[in-house]
Formats: structure tokens, C-alpha cells, sequence
């Protein structure tokens, strides 16, 4: 089940619920019994797995100017 991060705007806590995804955008109340919630962005790292292929020409424009 999917996790969300969630932060109260009146206590200033961040807490995080496990909810279905077809409830993700249901208000939340904070531990503290406030409803002033808001939903955070939260981003997801994934490691492991195979290795992407090496890239010929390298570098962040093709490699012309960082060798």
C-alpha cells in the first residue's frame, strides 16, 4: 500500500499514512487531532538492477567541453 507524507500547517509535525491510491488526495489529520493538513511531494530513489549502458560521446553537452 502506498505511503504519503502529510504536514500540519497548525503544529508544524510531519507524519506519514498508508492509504489506498484511490484515497491519496483524502484529507488527513494530524496525530495531534488537526485537520489543517497539507500533502508533501515526496520523491522516489531506485537502486539496484542492471547498469544503464555506457554512452558514447559523454559528458552534459556530447563531451566537447568536458573531456
Amino acid at each position: 500500500m502506498p505511503r504519503y507524507d502529510y504536514r500540519c500547517r497548525a503544529c508544524g509535525s510531519t507524519f506519514e499514512l498508508s492509504r489506498p491510491m484511490a484515497e491519496a488526495s483524502a484529507p488527513a489529520t494530524c496525530p495531534d487531532g488537526h485537520d489543517d493538513t497539507v500533502k508533501l511531494l515526496s520523491t522516489v530513489a531506485m537502486t539496484g538492477g542492471a547498469a544503464a549502458p555506457p554512452q558514447a560521446g559523454g559528458g552534459c553537452c556530447g563531451g566537447g567541453c568536458c573531456g
